[in-house]
């Protein structure tokens, strides 16, 4: 049987980064990945469909300044974020969290990345195998580190094995592998593939790569752009994020299965009384750019879709984590991280990030041979975020377009109150609402801090 230190399911952001660090660390790492096709990848690589913005102090984060990546990686360098609800809107200039990238963010081309952050694990020493399905993981918890029998055997689709002491998942929102082998550690009634299911734990996210109009791209070349309270459903909202070339990636979130019967249509932009059923990805971004540009533009004519981009002829669509984080089973040997784990916002579905920084943890401690700080070392380096992310989640969670309205006019006030346009400063020189809005993030956030992880560590047995 072959045999390897560190064994990582999935070649994303988070398994290209525990490969990374396990192999600097003087660490043999194995990264197994599927590999799936893309319209603008000369070579296999990860599902890499993602809306791909990156905030300025998520540079920290994530560990990694662009002045390091390849050309082509970074897009659009971002001044503001545009915050739209069917009748305001708030433009914000400062995410208000100190950072040493002097920029509001930047947006950049996923695909580019995934490649680079695997150059950089293979130049470290890793090795990837692209077109290797893991089919399950079976393992002897009577084994130590450094044994002749490994603790875990990884069995691949082609029929190989391979032998490790410590495995770091990081397989995506999915879990293809994830919920498996979780479940042989929790009891019966509280399984993995129940808890973290992908058609009731994720949302689904469609996106198109248009070509727009010159005077267009003007107007959102430096800024992501989302509207909020115009679709139904639980943070669902359509985006705007620019690329270059006058390309920009027009998408949208929203959760899987939902009912139009439990909607009232009428109240939102993007519905029509006469819909038998809530639209496809496809009918919703017509939509949005009809509304947005119609009346100026013919949409096919002058947004072409750019069908050399994206995973197929200029579309993707592709399942978000919008769980809670989870804990990892490590007295096992076993490190869940980025997407598998539910570090993708459960607000905003950004979720590279936290990827990156939870996969080189767990890179890190499984090349030193003891996983066991992994899940004190996720929390202290990314729990703020995460607090930041569920606490927004859960306020906004019953929201119907005329809180969007509300909130988003009380953020506007704030902004306006505020020079430096910072979201949650100086709220209460302007008015109670916008004085609300911070009490209640406050109050929230408190309470969220408290219980935000939605498996614990405790749970698993052994």
């Amino acid at each position: 049987m072959e045999r390897v230190d560190v064994a990582i399911v999935g070649g994303g952001p988070a398994g290209s980064s525990a490969a990374h660090a396990a192999a600097t660390d003087g660490a043999e790492a194995l990264v197994l990945e599927k590999g799936v096709p893309r319209a603008d990848r000369d070579r296999l690589g990860p599902d890499s469909t993602d809306a791909a913005g990156i905030l300025d102090y998520w540079v920290d984060i994530m560990g990694i300044h662009p002045d390091e990546f390849d050309d082509g990686v970074v897009q659009r360098e971002l001044n503001r974020a545009e915050f739209r609800g069917p009748e305001e809107s708030a433009t914000l200039t400062s995410t208000g969290i100190d950072s040493s990238y002097d920029k509001f963010g930047y947006t950049f081309q996923r695909a580019r990345f995934d490649d680079w952050l695997r150059d950089r694990a293979e130049d470290a020493g890793a090795e990837y195998r692209v077109g290797t399905s893991v089919r399950g993981v079976d393992t002897d918890l009577s084994a130590a580190p450094g044994d002749d029998d490994p603790r875990h055997t990884l069995e691949l689709a082609d029929g190989g094995t391979v032998g490790t002491d410590f495995v770091v998942l990081a397989d995506g929102p999915q879990r293809t592998v994830t919920n498996r082998v979780l479940d042989e550690y929790l009891p019966a009634d509280a399984q993995a593939s129940e808890r973290l299911a992908s058609r009731t734990a994720n949302h689904i996210a469609y996106q198109e790569y248009r070509r727009v109009p010159e005077e267009v791209f003007e107007d959102v070349n430096d800024a992501i752009v989302f509207w909020w309270g115009v679709m139904p459903g639980e943070t669902a909202y359509p985006w705007v994020f620019p690329n270059a070339d006058r390309v920009c990636r027009v998408g949208l979130t929203m959760p899987i299965g939902l009912d139009i019967g439990e909607v009232d249509a009428s109240e939102y932009a993007l519905l029509r009384e006469d819909d038998e059923s809530i639209p496809q990805g496809g009918e919703y971004i017509r939509r949005l750019l009809e509304w947005q540009y119609g009346d100026e533009y013919d949409i096919d004519e002058e947004f072409p879709v750019v069908e050399d981009a994206g995973k197929r002829n200029g579309t993707e669509t592709y399942p978000i984590s919008s769980t809670r984080p989870i804990d990892s089973p490590v007295d096992a040997g076993i490190a869940v991280a980025g997407g598998a784990m539910g570090t993708t916002s459960a607000f905003h579905e950004g979720g590279d990030h936290v990827a990156v920084r939870t996969g080189a943890i767990a890179g890190e401690l499984a090349a030193e041979g003891d996983l066991a700080a992994y899940n004190r070392r996720w929390k202290e380096a990314i729990g703020d975020e995460l607090v930041r992310n569920v606490t927004m989640a859960d306020m906004v969670a019953d929201y119907e377009p005329a809180d969007w309205n509300r909130i988003i006019g009380a953020a506007d006030a704030m902004l306006d109150a505020e020079a430096g346009g910072n979201l949650l400063s100086q709220p209460y020189r302007s008015g109670w609402e916008s004085a609300k809005l911070l009490l209640g993030y406050k109050w929230n956030k408190r309470r969220v801090k408290k219980d935000y992880v939605g498996i614990d560590e405790s749970e698993y047995v052994y």
